[in-house]
Order: C-alpha cells, then sequence, then structure tokens
C-alpha cells in the first residue's frame, strides 16, 4: 500500500509496506523494521511470537529521544508478550499497540506535527 501523501519537509517518511517490507523515503527495506530518532534499521523479528527482550534493545537505548512506540505487530492486532510490554513500558516508553499497517499510517500521520515518535513494525508479506 502506497501513503505518500504527505509533506514531510525532509523527514524520515514511510512511503508504504507490504510484500515483505516497508519503503522508506524512497528505499525499499525488507523485513521488519524500527524507525527511531536515529534513523531506520532493519529488525530481526518477523512475527510477534518471534520477538524476544534483545530485540527491544535498541528501542531501549533511545528512550528518552522520544514520547511514543507504535509498535506495529503484524499484519492483524493480537496480544503483545507481557514481557516484552512490561519492559518497554519500565523504561518509561509509551507503547501503542496495533497492526502494522496502521503503525505506519499512524506514523505518517503524527511526524509531520512534531511528534517525538518511534515506531518498531513487524513485516507484512
Amino acid at each position: 500500500m502506497r501513503i505518500d501523501e504527505i509533506d514531510f519537509a525532509g523527514k524520515i517518511k514511510l512511503d508504504g509496506y507490504g510484500g515483505g517490507g516497508f519503503r522508506v523515503s524512497g528505499h525499499f527495506n525488507e523485513g521488519s523494521l524500527l524507525l527511531l530518532p536515529s534513523g531506520p534499521k532493519p529488525w530481526r523479528p518477523r512475527d510477534l511470537g518471534d520477538i524476544s527482550i534483545s530485540d527491544i534493545d535498541p528501542i531501549l537505548a533511545e528512550a528518552g529521544d522520544f514520547e511514543v512506540l507504535l509498535l506495529g505487530i503484524g499484519a492483524r492486532y493480537r496480544q503483545v508478550p507481557n514481557d516484552i510490554l512490561g519492559a518497554l513500558r519500565a523504561a518509561g516508553i509509551r507503547v501503542e499497540v496495533m497492526d502494522s499497517g496502521a503503525a505506519a499510517r499512524t506514523f505518517n500521520v503524527l511526524l509531520p506535527e512534531d511528534r517525538r515518535i518511534a515506531a518498531a513494525l513487524i513485516v507484512i508479506d
């Protein structure tokens, strides 16, 4: 799905998702993706059940640099493991959980508003 109708004034923008990855500022990134204040980074998990505590280390490392983490958990909504949510919240991170498509669209709505956001997006095949 293409989602590039918003003017981002030079910021990273999420152009689309699906087909096994995410298109960020015109570049296709295969697999899951972190969109952190330091920039986009590949993310190991390919499914919500595949997430481990070590997978959230890059998010925790930048916890003070954003207000909200949009956690996109794949093609459909499911319950996030308590240890993952607990670790994020213990670091003071406000987490909004949704399917990855909704997280991608929400990222694009909030970013031009100069909101301090980050996203962790599990790939939609």
